[in-house]
C-alpha cells in the first residue's frame, strides 16, 4: 500500500478576494432567507392555529355548530365558547368522534407546517446555491478592475517605467487606486532616471583626470629626453589630479551619507558652525578681493553638525567660486518664525530663473557661470541632499544685479521632523533686495 504522506492532502482554493466577498454575499443571502423562513413559518403557525370562524345559533334551531372556514384546519374548539359548541358532523354528546376529528386536525396542521418548512428550506438551499453563483460573477466584475492593475503593474519593470496604469470607468476606489500608482511611478521614473544619470555623470567625471594622468605618464615615458625637471612637473600634474578625484570621491560620499538619512542628532548653533566655515574660506575670499558683509545671530539647530558644517561649507565655496572679482557676499544666520535659517547671497553672472532648479542636480553646471577649477558641480546637490535629511527648505532666487539668493530653513528644534517631501527646493523668482 501507498504510504500516506501530507502533501498528498487536497489543498483548499486559495482565499482571494473574489472567493471571500461571494461566500460573504452568500452567507448574508443565507442568513436574510433563514430569518424570512423563520418568520413565515411563525406567521403561518400563528394564522393556522385555533383561528376559526364560531357561528351563533341560527333561526330555528338552538344549536351551535364550529365549522372551519374554506382551506383551513380547525386545531382546537376556541375557548370561552357557549355550552353546547359541537364540531360539525359529530353528534353533541359524541365526545370520542370530537376527540378523533380533532386529533386529525392537529396532524393535519402539524402536517401543513412541516411540509412548509421543508419545502421552504429546499427552496432556501437552491436560492444558496443561486446566490453562490451570482455572487462569484458580481464579485469579479466588481474586482476586474483590480486585475487589470495588477496584470499591468507586474508588466511594468525597470526599464518601462513610462507606461502607466488605465484609467477608466467611474471616479471609485479603484480609480483612485490606480492614480495613485500613476504617481508612484513617475516618482520611480524620476528616480531611476536622476540615478542614472549620475552614475554615467560621475562615471565621466571620475574617468576624466584618470585618462589624464596615463596622458601625462605615457607621454612621459615616452620621451627619451625626459628629464628630471619633467619627470617633477609630470609628478606635480598626476598629485594635483589625485586630490581632484580625492575631493569628487569625498563629495560622492557625503552625498549618498546624506541621501541615507541621519544616524545622529545633536542641537548645535548654526552661527558657529558658519563661522568656523567661513574662517576655513577665508584665504579664497581675500584671494578674489570679495566684500563680506555678516550677521551671524544665534540659532539653535537639531541635527547633524558635521553635515550641516559641510552643508554651510558648500555655500559658502559657491558663493565665492561663482563671483566676480571685487564682488559682495552676503552671509547671515538668525531665528525666523521658530526656524533657524542661512542665507548666502553673491553677485555674479545673472543667471535665468528657469536653470535655477539645474544647479541643485549633481554634475550640473551652467555655462555663463564663472568656476573656478575646484568646482566639480556637486556642491549645491549636496546641499539639497543634506537640507532633505535635516527636513529643512531650500529658497533660490536670482539677485537682479546678477549673482544667487540662497536660503536655507531648519525646522524648530522642540517641534517633531515633518514627513520628508519629494522636492524641498523652491526657485523664488520674483526679485529681492540684496540684504
Amino acid at each position: 500500500m501507498r504510504p500516506w504522506h501530507p502533501a498528498s492532502r487536497p489543498r483548499l482554493p486559495r482565499p482571494t478576494a473574489r472567493l471571500r466577498l461571494t461566500l460573504l454575499y452568500e452567507s448574508l443571502f443565507t442568513l436574510a432567507g433563514a430569518a424570512l423562513l423563520g418568520f413565515t413559518y411563525g406567521l403561518f403557525d400563528h394564522a393556522t392555529a385555533g383561528n376559526t370562524t364560531l357561528l351563533g345559533p341560527q333561526p330555528g334551531s338552538t344549536k351551535t355548530h364550529l365549522r372551519s372556514p374554506p382551506g383551513r384546519s380547525i386545531a382546537r374548539i376556541p375557548p370561552g365558547s357557549p355550552p353546547g359548541t359541537r364540531i360539525a358532523g359529530c353528534p353533541p354528546k359524541d365526545l370520542s368522534c370530537q376527540q378523533q376529528l380533532l386529533g386529525a386536525q392537529t396532524a393535519r396542521h402539524t402536517f401543513d407546517l412541516h411540509a412548509l418548512l421543508l419545502q421552504s428550506s429546499i427552496a432556501l438551499a437552491v436560492m444558496a446555491v443561486l446566490a453562490f453563483a451570482l455572487g462569484w460573477l458580481v464579485a469579479g466584475r466588481v474586482l476586474r478592475p483590480l486585475r487589470t492593475i495588477t496584470a499591468t503593474a507586474r508588466a511594468i519593470s525597470a526599464t518601462s517605467l513610462h507606461e502607466r496604469l488605465p484609467l477608466a470607468g467611474p471616479d471609485d476606489e479603484f480609480n483612485e487606486l490606480a492614480d495613485t500608482l500613476n504617481d508612484l511611478l513617475s516618482r520611480l521614473e524620476a528616480s531611476f532616471t536622476a540615478q542614472r544619470n549620475f552614475v554615467a555623470n560621475a562615471s565621466h567625471e571620475l574617468r576624466t583626470p584618470l585618462t589624464l594622468d596615463q596622458t601625462l605618464l605615457e607621454l612621459t615615458l615616452r620621451d627619451p629626453g625626459a628629464t628630471t625637471k619633467a619627470w617633477r612637473e609630470c609628478g606635480r600634474d598626476v598629485l594635483h589630479s589625485s586630490r581632484q578625484q580625492e575631493r569628487i570621491l569625498d563629495a560622492l560620499l557625503t552625498l549618498a551619507t546624506s541621501q541615507a538619512g541621519i544616524t545622529r542628532r545633536t542641537p548645535t548653533d548654526l552661527a558657529k558652525i558658519t563661522a568656523a566655515r567661513l574662517l576655513a574660506a577665508s584665504g579664497q575670499i581675500d584671494s578674489q578681493q570679495l566684500h563680506l558683509d555678516t550677521s551671524l545671530q544665534p540659532a539653535a539647530v537639531h541635527g547633524d553638525p558635521d553635515l550641516i558644517g559641510r552643508l554651510a561649507a558648500n555655500l559658502i565655496d559657491n558663493s565665492v567660486q561663482h563671483n566676480i572679482p571685487g564682488g559682495t557676499i552676503t552671509l547671515t544666520t538668525a531665528k525666523q518664525n521658530d526656524h533657524a535659517v542661512l542665507s548666502v547671497a553673491n553677485t555674479g553672472p545673472v543667471i535665468p530663473p528657469a536653470q535655477i532648479s539645474r544647479l541643485f542636480e549633481p554634475f550640473q553646471r551652467l555655462s555663463n557661470r564663472t568656476t573656478s577649477d575646484n568646482g566639480h558641480g556637486l556642491g549645491l546637490s549636496i546641499v539639497a541632499a543634506i537640507a532633505t535629511a535635516h527636513h529643512a527648505t531650500i529658497t533660490t532666487h536670482p539677485q537682479p544685479e546678477g549673482g544667487l539668493h540662497i536660503q536655507v530653513s531648519f525646522p524648530a528644534t522642540n517641534s517633531p521632523p515633518p514627513r520628508p517631501r519629494h522636492n524641498n527646493v523652491t526657485a523664488d523668482r520674483r526679485p529681492h533686495p540684496h540684504s
